[in-house]
């Protein structure tokens, strides 16, 4: 047992050791010693490659907003470890998060001795959010996203109201599969028997895997641009409006914050789960929609730091997030000079994201960081084929000497892994406090 929260937590760390085990015996095991909380929590099940936590931030507030309570389960954390499990948008507590574990510590040790071996960090966060959405603080609805894949994520062991699958890119290849359809094979593994699907999915192999699957399973399928579709989009100063057309409903100028094509179509998603659920027992209006989209945040997402000087933290982690990233920053900001400093983990398909920020891009400035799995910066520079570009092992040092450094005509972009931005941010706004700059207020 343990009797603090840093014993805990340096606990559940200490479990990256055991690395990825993709399967669901060990949590099958944890949940029937605890009496399967999963099964006395109504859920929607979010996968898909990028677009997951946003899209589950625009249905919890829209959710939030009609005045239901909302569980949410959500990776990686970006400021603090607790916002893995949130209850109505607000982190659990130090104190649920030690009862958490040492309700689970003893099933942990038992089980490192059977066949199965013992959980890994991943498994252990995913029990405890089972254990306290179903045992310790119940809520209306939980929403869980996918940790990697879906097939064999840990995750999969619920039966959801609904499952959402945003988008299929090649990222986590070693794992899931090098093509389209192979990735698309396993993150449609969260498809379950009669339980309505909505998807983006564009890719067309990709998208046949996800009709198949839906098809077998009996699951009704709701595609953005069939018979989802988005009307009258147009990019706003605060965000995107768009008018919106669902099986159920038409929306007209729906407003968010989170700027970008792709949000648009994340917020389409959290619409249409919306009609569904409003069928299912949680009557939801045209106005707790609106309301619920304008005030969705997530951080890490095209998120503007400060205006003057312009500074923008973005978690393009992949390739197709780095793609919109950057139309986002030509169709925004065409007019400025663009200083880049970017950091990433050394399992990504790193060359095509640095060629798109090359693109762009009018200095680059690549950092190490410290994390297990983090790329180096003397590696990423190599990658580069822009001429303006530098290395620097210190990313505090980077990152003030570009801020000191800026001119009127200049925006400072800092983009890559979640993991890196998740140290930036509360640094970056520090720093600006400390000279006397106003910082954007989020949400």
């Amino acid at each position: 047992m343990f009797n603090s929260y840093e014993q805990a937590l340096e606990w559940i760390h200490g479990r990256l050791r055991l690395g990825i085990k993709p399967g669901l015996k060990r949590m099958e095991w944890m949940l029937s010693k605890l009496g399967n909380p999963e099964k006395k929590i109504k859920t929607v099940h979010i996968g898909g490659t990028n677009g997951k936590g946003s899209t589950l931030t625009y249905l919890r507030c829209i959710l939030q907003e009609a005045g239901f309570t909302v569980g949410s389960f959500t990776s990686p954390f970006f400021e603090q470890f607790n916002e893995r499990i949130s209850y109505n948008g607000k982190p659990i507590s130090d104190k649920e998060i030690l009862l958490l574990v040492n309700r689970i510590l003893p099933l942990a040790e038992e089980l490192e001795e059977t066949d199965l071996g013992g959980p890994t960090e991943f498994e252990v966060i995913t029990v405890m959010a089972f254990e306290y959405f179903g045992h310790v603080q119940p809520a209306d609805l939980a929403l869980f996203e996918v940790g990697l894949g879906g097939r064999l994520d840990s995750t999969n062991v619920i039966e959801p109201l609904l499952s959402i699958i945003t988008s299929i890119g090649l990222d986590h290849t070693s794992i899931l599969g090098e093509t389209y359809a192979e990735i698309a094979y396993e993150k449609a593994g969260i498809i379950k028997q009669d339980t309505p699907l909505i998807t983006a999915v564009k890719e067309e192999s990709a998208r046949n895997v996800i009709l198949q699957t839906a098809s077998k399973q009996k699951a009704e399928i709701y595609q953005l641009g069939k018979n989802l579709t988005i009307q009258e989009h147009s990019s706003t100063a605060a965000g995107e409006q768009f008018s919106l057309k669902t099986t159920q409903n038409e929306y007209r100028q729906l407003e968010i914050t989170m700027p970008g094509e792709h949000q648009v179509e994340n917020a389409s998603l959290a619409v249409m789960a919306a009609d569904l659920l409003n069928l299912k027992g949680f009557p939801l209006e045209e106005h707790h929609i609106k309301q619920g989209l304008a005030r969705a945040y997530w951080p890490g997402r095209f998120e503007k730091i400060s205006e003057k000087p312009l500074i923008i933290v973005d978690g393009a982690h992949n390739n197709e997030g780095m793609q919109a990233l950057t139309n986002e920053l030509q169709k925004r900001y065409n007019n400025l000079q663009k200083r880049v400093i970017f950091a990433a983990l050394s399992d990504k398909k790193l060359d095509k994201m640095i060629m798109q920020l090359d693109s762009v891009a009018d200095t680059m400035t690549f950092v190490d960081f410290d994390f297990p799995r983090a790329a180096k910066a003397s590696e990423l520079i190599k990658l580069s084929s822009t001429h303006n570009k530098k290395e620097e092992s210190d990313w505090e040092k980077a990152i003030s000497t570009e801020i000191q450094s800026m001119h009127d005509n200049e925006m400072l972009i800092i983009t890559g892994s979640l993991y890196f931005l998740s140290e930036v941010k509360p640094f970056i706004i520090k720093s600006l406090n400390s000279l006397n700059i106003d910082v954007t207020k989020s949400f």
